[in-house]
């Protein structure tokens, strides 16, 4: 028997070669294997998006050192992040009673934020606004991998890469960088538009729901879902198509059966929390955020000094441009749809007007006509150099915004 221990021994690290090579050789899931399929092919846009964001935070982190404030503070303990922080440590139910008499209710924001921050900060050593801070930054990210996704089917991995980095250097982006919903929201809406344009219905409507969960704004995805559905359904019908027509498209029809019941969930939380069927359109309203159909927006534009007035009636022709440019790329459907939808709806409400910008961030669509132009540049080059300059003028911008009094 002591003779037999030597050649156990050495045949011991044969076999365990022989086990790491068989696990080497097994199959890997086909879901985890898609994914790194997929992550590794956007790999090159979340790295564009991530260095421009970060030329952000760069920049903003030295002028903040340079004017004596924190960096941290003004990106996640300030306007619509404290009332964020404030739901989710003591939930709903907190007021302001303003001097004028209106009174500004927490109801006005959704909960899906809030309910993130809270269970990261009870399960890290994060304090509500880091915890707010990192949903912002990952969902940022989630967010240029969907807006790369929907780019890159649409007009190829390039597009798709520059889309995101010009995402990452919107005017407003220092809000991506910041403890709001706006990055959570888009990376829904991204990825609920790449499903409909791959047609996986039922988790566009998952994904909307979640939406709806976040922002009021969700009502443009759900408006862009119910319409394609629509059009997809009437043409069919027009097609003489209409043996089977529930039968052949009941995953679509789940979907947008789906869709809603997000954003109506919280409106009816609200409505039987307050005890008004139109509660949550009454708290929105004291905030002044109403739907008055753009007149509110022409008057300020008229209030305004000549030259500005002039200078902000250029900027909303510009933008009407832009949407026209959209429609002449014939993009698709949905995501046609849920662009102009989004614009008008943060150009028709009643609310500040220095937020406008902010609420048409999430479409990202009105970037795809600019996105598909900078591809014409003759060198990789020259993009990155426009890009690079378009980073630093958003950065400076975001860093100026933020070391001033108002909200974005």
């Amino acid at each position: 028997m002591p003779d037999d221990e030597p050649a156990a021994q050495a045949t011991a690290p044969a076999q365990q070669l022989v086990q790491q090579r068989s696990r080497r050789t097994q199959p890997r899931s086909p879901v985890r294997g898609r994914l790194a399929t997929a992550l590794a092919a956007a790999a090159p846009a979340l790295g564009a998006y991530a260095a421009v964001r970060l030329i952000g935070l760069v920049v903003l982190a030295a002028a903040a050192s340079n004017a004596d404030k924190s960096a941290f503070h003004l990106l996640g303990e300030r306007w619509d992040s404290v009332w964020y922080q404030r739901i989710a440590e003591n939930g709903y139910g907190y007021t302001v009673t303003l001097p004028n008499g209106g009174v500004h209710s927490d109801l006005a924001f959704f909960p899906l934020l809030p309910a993130l921050e809270r269970g990261i900060a009870e399960l890290t050593p994060l304090s509500l606004a880091g915890a707010g801070l990192l949903v912002a930054w990952v969902a940022a990210l989630f967010a240029a991998w969907g807006i790369y996704a929907v780019g890159a089917h649409l007009y190829g991995r390039r597009a798709g890469v520059v889309l995101a980095a010009l995402w990452g250097v919107y005017p407003t982006a220092f809000v991506q960088s910041m403890a709001y919903t706006e990055t959570l929201f888009t990376a829904f809406a991204a990825w609920a538009l790449y499903a409909v344009l791959t047609r996986r219905w039922i988790a566009a409507g998952a994904l909307c729901v979640l939406a709806g969960l976040t922002r009021p704004s969700a009502a443009a995805l759900i408006a862009a879902l119910a319409i394609t559905a629509a059009v997809t359904l009437v043409r069919e019908y027009r097609a003489g198509r209409t043996d089977g027509i529930v039968r052949r498209n009941a995953r679509m029809l789940t979907g947008i059966a789906l869709a809603p019941l997000g954003w109506l969930a919280y409106v009816v939380f609200v409505a039987v929390r307050e005890g008004s069927p139109f509660a949550y359109f009454d708290v929105q309203a004291q905030w002044g955020n109403s739907i008055d159909g753009g007149v509110a927006l022409a008057s300020f534009i008229l209030g305004l000094p000549l030259p500005g007035a002039l200078g902000l009636g250029a900027a909303l022709v510009g933008l009407g441009w832009v949407v026209s440019l959209c429609v002449r790329q014939r993009q698709p459907l949905p995501v046609l749809a849920y662009c102009i939808a989004v614009v008008v709806i943060a150009l028709i409400g009643s609310g500040y007007f220095g937020s406008r910008p902010r609420l048409m961030m999430p479409a990202f669509p009105l970037l795809l006509p600019p996105a598909v132009a900078l591809l014409r540049l003759r060198t990789t080059a020259r993009t990155v150099t426009v890009l690079a300059v378009l980073a630093l003028a958003s950065a400076a911008y975001g860093a100026w915004t933020l070391l001033g009094s108002g909200p974005p």
